[in-house]
């Protein structure tokens, strides 16, 4: 009996040392994509920032 609890005991710590690696995982995971999206916005406004740029020129160009 006390075999199958010391199994079960140690299953339990599997799965629970496994939930906490996927905890930790998924929180790197996050803050990944929040940077990444951070990025996306910054060359987003950049990219804006050039077109507008470009135009303007493309404007003043003599035909």
């Amino acid at each position: 009996m006390n075999d199958e609890f010391g199994g079960l005991e140690n299953k339990v710590n599997q799965v629970i040392a496994l939930c906490d690696a996927l905890r930790a995982e998924n929180h790197r995971l996050r803050d990944l994509v929040s940077t990444i999206e951070n990025e996306k916005t910054e060359l987003t406004e950049r990219m804006a920032t050039a077109r507008t740029r470009l135009e303007d020129l493309m404007d003043r160009l003599p035909e």
